[in-house]
Formats: C-alpha cells, sequence, structure tokens
C-alpha cells in the first residue's frame, strides 16, 4: 500500500526533473552558440593577427584600417585582432563572458560602421557582421550556461543579468569612442 506521503514526495520530484532536463538543454544549446560564434571570432582575430586562415596579417589589416579612416591603421589593427582572438576564445571557453562578448560586440559595431551602406545581403552586405553582434550580445545577456569556465570562478558563478548589460553598455561606448576618432 502506497501512503499518502510516498506519492507527494514522487510528483515533487518528477517536477524538478523536467525542469532540470530542459536546463541542460537550455546550457547545451548555450555551449554550442559560444563554441560556433567564439571560435569563428577568435579565427578572424587570428586572420587580422596572424596572417592565419588566408588572413592578411597586421601589415594587411593595418592598411585596411587606414584606408577605412582609422589613425595608425596598425594600431587598430592589434586592438581589433586582440579584441576578436581573446574575445572569441573567452567566449567559446565561456571565460569572462560578458568582457568577451562585450569585446566580440564593439568590435563588430566598428566593422557594420564601415560596411554599412552596402546593403542587408552579402558579398557588401552587413548581414554576417549584424548576426555576429547580435548573438554575442544576447550571450552577453544570458550569460553562457552550465559548461562554461565561468562557472568555476568566484564571483561569476552565477550569471547576473545586470553584468550583461554593464558590458554591453562598456562595448557600445568604447566602440563610439574609436567610431569617433575614425575620419
Amino acid at each position: 500500500m502506497t501512503s499518502p506521503l510516498s506519492t507527494l514526495e514522487s510528483s515533487r520530484l518528477a517536477v524538478p526533473r523536467r525542469e532540470q532536463s530542459a536546463a541542460y538543454g537550455h546550457d547545451a544549446g548555450l555551449l554550442v552558440l559560444r563554441l560556433a560564434l567564439g571560435l569563428t571570432m577568435a579565427a578572424h582575430g587570428a586572420q587580422k593577427l596572424l596572417g592565419w586562415f588566408g588572413g592578411p596579417g597586421l601589415d594587411g589589416t593595418g592598411q585596411f584600417f587606414t584606408m577605412s579612416g582609422y589613425p595608425a591603421g596598425r594600431t587598430m589593427a592589434i586592438v581589433a585582432g586582440l579584441s576578436e582572438t581573446l574575445g572569441g576564445l573567452g567566449l567559446a571557453i565561456g571565460l569572462l563572458t560578458p568582457l568577451a562578448a562585450a569585446a566580440v560586440v564593439g568590435t563588430m559595431i566598428n566593422a557594420l560602421a564601415v560596411k554599412w551602406g552596402g546593403g542587408f545581403f552579402a558579398p557588401k552586405g552587413v548581414e554576417y557582421e549584424l548576426l555576429l553582434t547580435i548573438g554575442a550580445a544576447a550571450l552577453t545577456l544570458t550569460g553562457p550556461g552550465r559548461f562554461a569556465a565561468d562557472r568555476f570562478v568566484p564571483g561569476l558563478r552565477v550569471h547576473r543579468p545586470v553584468r550583461g548589460v554593464a558590458a554591453l553598455v562598456l562595448a557600445v561606448v568604447v566602440a563610439g569612442v574609436v567610431l569617433m576618432v575614425r575620419k
């Protein structure tokens, strides 16, 4: 014979299991998004910094930045390359996620400003840059999920949306300052 307490306990256990399963699916989805976006950005940064993956390296990227109206093109290439590489790797492993995503957002705001005016669709449009920017902004706001290195960093174990908002504000302000020095 089953007691009323055992029925009550089993019904309580069923709900958390479903919620836990959904949470793991959510975290797995965030991991996939972080890996795709982060590794893509890290590869773009490696193109700029090291000339890997058919990229122009620092000299070619510096010339591009100079032609695009940025002062000190080579310095800007280093800043963009490091922001993309370190931000992308940070996203991929989920380390300092709000700042890593903010680095990507800030860099991509500048990329959008340079490409703006060519329409929405590739090859001259901004669809790719816009998708990367919005994906990074979304990760800034949602946090990295459970499958991330942030879970081992005191103070970052639990995502706080206010940190994501602050990181996005920082990204927009810094990107705006950089755009103001562009001719």
